[in-house]
């Protein structure tokens, strides 16, 4: 690996490590990471959702190869000086080998950072037993010992109609004790779930905002003692929001004030130019 690349993993640690909570936006796009670098965010990570939006697929493991995530995360690495960390899905198998090769491949892009899910894609078993859950995560971690590269390990039971934060938090200990650098259970349903995951794990824990209802401020989640916060594919869905208003008034009403709200071309173009790769 490269110092560059060492040199990104060891400021994307230092976040997780000062006082207080820090923000990592999820771009889509090249273009979105180099908006995103010139409005002053400190690291990025990138979006299943984002990107499958973008291409017109849906987001699933079964959607979107494991090559198809890492052309687009490389895009992203390379639009912008930031550290970046990536989704990673499950880790593209069920087999902890799997995790394991989806870590190196992913540090061997210039990426200093992902995450492995601990969800399955099966609607009718859609979470991993829990044993083989944390064999996943501990092949993920052994594979980036020898990296720059920060785990963050998820516990998907809210997002797939399993609301057993006993459960979750057991699955976060069990994989901050096998070697993840960060944990993450997108879904909590309030405060008061996420401060219990928050004092319940020693590692810094990532929380999700954006999704249907969550309306927390940064203030509450730090008080909370969230370490770091994502966005997941909520820019996505809300440039998409804003595509689709503007497309229906043109459809149904034949009228262009939309533009008022666009960025303006030269705008856009001095982002677009803002970041030249060493």
């Amino acid at each position: 690996m490269s110092a560059v690349q060492t040199e990104k993993c060891r400021l994307f640690k230092a976040l997780h490590e000062r006082p207080g909570v820090f923000v990592i936006p999820n771009p889509w796009d090249a273009g979105t990471a180099r908006i995103l670098t010139a409005l002053g965010f400190e690291a990025l990570a990138t979006t299943s959702a984002g990107f499958a939006f973008s291409i017109g697929r849906r987001d699933s493991a079964a959607g979107l190869t494991r090559d198809e995530v890492l052309e687009n995360a490389r895009a992203i690495v390379d639009a912008t000086h930031l550290p970046v960390s990536a989704d990673l899905e499950d880790g593209f198998g069920s087999a902890p080998e799997t995790c394991a090769e989806t870590i190196k491949l992913a540090a061997a892009i210039g990426l200093v950072g992902g995450s492995i899910e601990d969800a399955t894609g099966d609607l009718k078993s859609p979470i991993f037993e829990f044993e083989q859950a944390v064999e996943r995560v501990a092949a993920a971690c052994d594979a980036a010992c020898a990296l720059p590269f920060v785990v963050t390990a998820r516990a998907e039971n809210f997002l797939h109609g399993r609301p057993d934060l006993d459960d979750t938090v057991r699955r976060l200990q069990a994989f901050v004790q096998v070697g993840a650098d960060v944990v993450y259970a997108p879904g909590l349903p309030n405060l008061d779930a996420i401060r219990t995951v928050c004092e319940t794990v020693e590692k810094p824990v990532n929380v999700v905002m954006g999704l249907k209802g969550s309306t927390f401020t940064v203030e509450e989640l730090q008080a909370a003692g969230v370490k770091r916060i994502s966005v997941g594919g909520a820019f996505a869905r809300a440039a998409l929001g804003a595509f689709m208003r503007a497309a229906l008034e043109v459809k149904e009403k034949g009228t262009f004030t939309f533009s008022a709200d666009a960025i303006p071309d030269a705008e856009a173009s001095s982002y677009m130019a803002s970041f030249k790769r060493s």
